[in-house]
């Protein structure tokens, strides 16, 4: 990464408390490059004086280097195999051990459809089976732009095209182009702003402790270095309960310091349970 482009995540990092040093170095120059047509820019330089004059376009390059692009049910086999799969097996271990609750982290929910879907998986198990438990779903990303819609939970068709209909007549109302979720399914996620590379916690304090039953870091970890990669692997294995469940996206796995820390559960979508 060249000296111009540290000084711009130097300064981002000042303003605004987050690092992307670890990103991968091809991805942020593609992206900050991205910026410089608006800024009328030619190069690294030229945009971080620009940056200075303008702090509002600090918000459009956080825009731009945090990944926005999900829709619920994104990967849908990974869900079905939640469902079918890991959540009986979560809630026999609850029951065995007289634990009434259930913690799940979506970490990099970007405008909640991960989340949402989790908590509507959940909400479908505990309906079916006439089975109470204490749920609490900890969303965390680093954008608070994307949070704020998450909170509003309003989602254009392409956000919702994978939704079975029977899910989509049931927990959301349609207007217009528009699909808002039901507040039975809102009330179960909590949306916090958080950095996944946060060195004070290994945790989103909002969650008080760790202990989560389940993680979801979907396509997370595809954009970092590979000693960022560790550094997130770290928290996520101490994040999680003992037996917990990692999620992962399709094209991610454990680095080779983890690889003994978790067993794949499949040949079919990647998902890893504590060891």
């Amino acid at each position: 990464m060249n000296n111009e482009l540290k000084r711009i995540l130097s300064y981002l990092n000042e303003k605004h408390g987050l690092d992307f040093s670890g990103y991968r170095v091809s991805m942020v120059e593609r992206r900050v490059g991205q910026r410089f047509p608006f800024a009328k820019c030619d190069n690294y330089n030229d945009y971080f004086l620009y940056l200075q004059d303008n702090p509002d376009e600090l918000d459009n390059l956080i825009d731009v280097l945090t990944i926005n692009v999900s829709r619920f049910f994104r990967n849908s086999l990974a869900f079905e195999y939640l469902a079918d799969r890991i959540l009986p097996v979560i809630y026999h271990q609850k029951k065995e051990t007289l634990s009434h609750s259930l913690r799940v982290w979506s970490a990099g929910c970007s405008m909640g459809e991960e989340p949402y879907s989790t908590a509507i998986l959940i909400h479908e198990y505990l309906k079916e089976e006439a089975v109470k438990l204490k749920v609490n779903i900890f969303a965390t990303d680093i954008d608070g732009k994307t949070l704020e819609k998450a909170q509003k939970a309003v989602y254009p068709f392409e956000s919702i095209k994978d939704v079975k209909y029977r899910f989509l007549k049931e927990y959301f109302s349609h207007s217009g182009n528009s699909f808002q979720l039901m507040p039975e399914i809102r009330e179960m996620v909590s949306f916090s702003m958080y950095d996944i590379l946060d060195n004070s916690s290994y945790v989103p304090p909002e969650s008080i402790f760790g202990d989560f039953d389940m993680v979801l870091c979907r396509n997370v970890l595809i954009y970092f270095n590979t000693a960022y990669q560790d550094k997130i692997f770290d928290k996520l294995y101490r994040a999680l309960t003992r037996y917990g469940y990692l999620v992962l996206g399709e094209a991610e796995i454990p680095p080779p310091k983890y690889e003994r820390c978790f067993r794949r559960v499949n040949d079919c979508c990647h998902i890893y349970q504590k060891i």
